[in-house]
């Protein structure tokens, strides 16, 4: 099966799987559950994409990737709390900042030269100076979150029924996967990919590489930012803990490592079976811990075995058969 065909059928049967579930029509048995597990794969897609973008295609390994999630949840939740701004233009304004805040961020650490280790404890410092700002200032409400009114309209950006939230989740995922096909085959993807195979040899060959890794920086933080928005009114709310805790990155990186670094569907074959796996180890209720025990281990075998990760795998099956 062709790239095409196989891209085709995978939309196609995201696009129905909530049918199955949804409705007193529902083709299967009505499951706002299994709708809502699906939404949360396609979410978790584009957020590992997000990483994905600086991370895979770039090289540039984020710690502290919850830095641009949290600054959009917050952004869009004090805009349309405390200012009455309508949280679909709350949702512009904090994807913008989220790319202004990449650009500052990289600006900042690329012009020093920080790259490699130094670049992904740099970017954990800032997730964890954030968080601890959202816990003193007086706009964030500290400790106590910000909860967002219940104003279940579309114009709202809320939905009563769970399917809507699908839809949108994978449209997210949907411009996360066409923005990693665009890196595959633009210049500025060339670009990002000869910077992370060889920085100095990039430079060497005349490529600005602090101006396309301060670009790609702010294009990853745009997405991630747009994310937070998306999470804080489907749960409406938040808190600095929810908004900039270190779990939130450390799925983002999960994601794209066990689906693939820098290939376009990695991510979501990752969030696939990062999710699978959380709600199964969730069902033992029992096993307190058990999910974070099984993910550590998961991204063990990971990075020893697969280190190209699973759509890595399919593809050296694929050259052996």
């Amino acid at each position: 099966m062709s790239a095409r065909a196989a891209t085709a059928a995978l939309l196609a049967a995201a696009l129905v799987y909530p049918l199955l579930f949804f409705g007193d029509g529902a083709w299967l048995v009505r499951s706002n559950y299994a709708i809502d597990v699906g939404m949360l794969a396609l979410f978790a897609a584009f957020l590992g994409q997000s990483w994905n973008v600086a991370g895979g295609f770039a090289g540039l390994t984020s710690f502290g990737h919850v830095l641009f999630f949290g600054t959009g949840a917050y952004c869009s939740t004090i805009l349309h709390v405390g200012h009455g701004v309508n949280p679909w233009f709350g949702w512009v304004a904090a994807t913008t900042a989220g790319a202004a805040l990449g650009a500052a961020v990289g600006h900042l650490t690329f012009r020093v030269g920080l790259r490699g280790s130094y670049f992904a404890l740099i970017t954990l410092a800032f997730a964890e100076t954030f968080r601890v700002l959202a816990n003193s200032v007086g706009f964030t409400r500290g400790g106590l979150g910000i909860l967002i009114p219940l104003d279940q309209r579309a114009a709202a950006l809320q939905f009563h029924d769970p399917i809507w939230f699908y839809y949108l989740a994978l449209a997210l995922c949907a411009s996360g996967l066409a923005i990693a096909w665009w890196l595959t085959r633009s210049r500025f993807g060339t670009y990002l990919a000869a910077i992370r195979e060889n920085e100095d040899a990039a430079r060497a060959l005349g490529i600005d590489v602090v101006r396309q890794k301060v670009r790609c920086l702010a294009l990853s933080g745009a997405m991630a930012a747009a994310g937070g928005t998306f999470y804080a009114q489907k749960y409406l709310y938040i808190d600095p803990s929810i908004a900039f805790g270190v779990d939130r990155s450390v799925e983002m990186l999960l994601v794209a490592m066990i689906g693939g670094a820098g290939t376009v569907f990695g991510p979501l074959v990752g969030a696939g079976a990062v999710v699978a796996l959380g709600e199964a180890t969730r069902a033992l209720s029992d096993a307190r811990g058990l999910g974070l025990i099984l993910y550590g281990l998961l991204l063990v075998a990971i990075v020893g075995f697969l280190p190209n990760g699973l759509v890595g795998l399919v593809r050296a099956a694929r050259r052996d058969a």
